[in-house]
């Protein structure tokens, strides 16, 4: 048995100035699988997982890093080692440094030449840098007291525009050119704040749409998603063709002709079998076919998107880095960019694809179906609004509407909208007490569940 309880590595600074003393790792599952929460065609029985960090410091104001990366089940064990791979880049740096400049370490981890061959910049070792990264950012905004959204709105253009990475993108993105794009973003950025303080940012919910639920419990939910306030909701696809025509029968049923419908096929089809499995949906009206491919295809996603106009193509979650997401846009591959806060290496790889995708005039509606997505990619979304492209018109973030109780400063609806966060940090931080439960093996849930398997085998 893997032991995956916290491991700490400490330091003892000499010189007085506050320093990150010890990094904690935490293996923490939620047995979603049971009820078939989370469930497409490519993941029939996932249980939500985060690979989760704690950043801790000798600073007298006693505040704490927090961050994570989402998977799912057994590849949380793997994700977890690869966090605890970076300790020695991170234990001793100087806090008030790292928070001046998160890039600085940002552009350390992706460097290690022996941990970058794992990748590069792609992977469990990318994965675990977002993880160590949106930390050190989480840390930044609780020092300066404010919301990460704000904290990012609030920044100097050049400071943000130092804090990327363009190695590999300057054929797309050039540093002046981003430069100009957060100086034009600053233009009404009070205004907007002020704007999203008050409506919040545009949701929709894939919460009626899980691939296990039955038609009853799709039908509820969806008709609850309208009460809701939410004008578009998701489905998952891609199992079977005569289910999927059968549940978006249902779901258009439930919800009427003037609520949108995203479909999402979790990378499930071939090329050619995409346009002509969406073709066969027509008839329902869905507004996007998310994932319809591997997300590494660019050229497969350019022509499912000619294959199957005018419904749109969205990806995203799984795309791995910039440069990635560079090359859907230059191929003109995809009417939707899908950022995810963890798949890639923080914020400051977030901030990049962000800047690309307001350059080449793409909206981006985030994925959040997750442990934690929904409350971290609020931040990004919103200071995208407030301070780079200055629009939310169709741009809506992903919302499904489980184990937001783990966090302390969990996400907030009101009319299918996005309430803007007010907390300093990023949002990331769990109780605690969800710690102590659901970390693997040895979380209070986790024991319990295996002395009562025992139990049923011996009996």
């Amino acid at each position: 048995m893997t032991d995956t309880s916290p491991v700490a590595a400490t330091v003892t600074v000499a010189d007085g100035s506050p320093r990150i003393t010890a990094v904690d790792t935490y293996n923490i599952r939620f047995p979603t699988s049971r009820e078939l929460d989370g469930s497409d065609a490519m993941n029939p029985d996932p249980d939500y997982s985060a690979a989760y960090v704690i950043l801790r410091t000798d600073a007298d104001d006693g505040l704490e890093g927090h961050g994570f990366t989402f998977t799912i089940g057994r590849g949380n064990d793997v994700q977890v080692a690869a966090i605890e791979a970076l300790r020695a880049h991170i234990v001793g740096r100087s806090v008030t440094e790292l928070c001046a400049d998160p890039g600085w370490l940002s552009s350390d981890l992706t460097a290690d030449s022996q941990l970058r061959w794992l990748g590069p910049e792609k992977g469990v070792m990318h994965m675990a840098i977002g993880a160590v990264v949106n930390a050190v950012w989480d840390l930044a905004a609780k020092r300066a007291d404010k919301p990460l959204w704000r904290f990012l709105a609030d920044a100097e253009p050049e400071w943000l525009a130092d804090q990327i990475d363009y190695r590999y993108i300057t054929d797309a993105l050039t540093p002046a050119e981003a430069l100009a794009l957060l100086k034009r973003g600053r233009d009404g950025a009070a205004q907007r704040a002020v704007r999203l303080r008050g409506t919040g940012y545009p949701g929709y919910t894939t919460s009626p749409g899980w691939l296990g639920y039955s038609d009853e419990k799709l039908t509820r939910l969806a008709r609850q998603a309208v009460a809701d306030g939410f004008t578009q909701i998701k489905l998952k696809v891609g199992a079977n063709l005569d289910d999927d025509i059968r549940r978006c029968r249902v779901a258009r049923a439930a919800v009427g002709a003037d609520i949108r419908i995203a479909i999402d096929a979790n990378q499930r089809w071939n090329v050619d079998e995409a346009g002509a499995w969406i073709r066969a949906l027509a008839e329902f009206d869905p507004y996007w076919i998310e994932e319809p491919t591997s997300p590494d295809d660019v050229l497969g996603h350019a022509a499912i998107r000619e294959a199957v106009a005018p419904v749109k193509v969205a990806t995203g979650e799984h795309v791995q880095n910039r440069i990635i997401f560079k090359q859907l846009l230059q191929a003109g591959a995809i009417d939707v960019l899908q950022i995810d806060a963890t798949r890639v290496g923080g914020v400051n790889e977030n901030l990049a694809i962000l800047l690309l995708a307001a350059k080449y005039g793409v909206p981006v509606c985030p994925h959040a179906g997750g442990v934690g997505l929904c409350e971290l990619v609020q931040h990004l979304s919103m200071f995208d609004y407030v301070a780079l492209s200055g629009t939310t018109e169709n741009r809506v973030i992903e919302y499904v509407d489980h184990l937001h109780d783990h966090f302390t400063d969990p996400v907030r609806m009101a009319h299918g909208h996005y309430v803007a966060p007010t907390a300093p940090g990023f949002s990331a931080q769990m109780r605690p007490e969800s710690i102590d439960t659901y970390r693997y093996p040895d979380g209070t849930f986790w024991a319990a569940d295996r002395a009562a398997q025992e139990e049923v085998t011996e009996a």
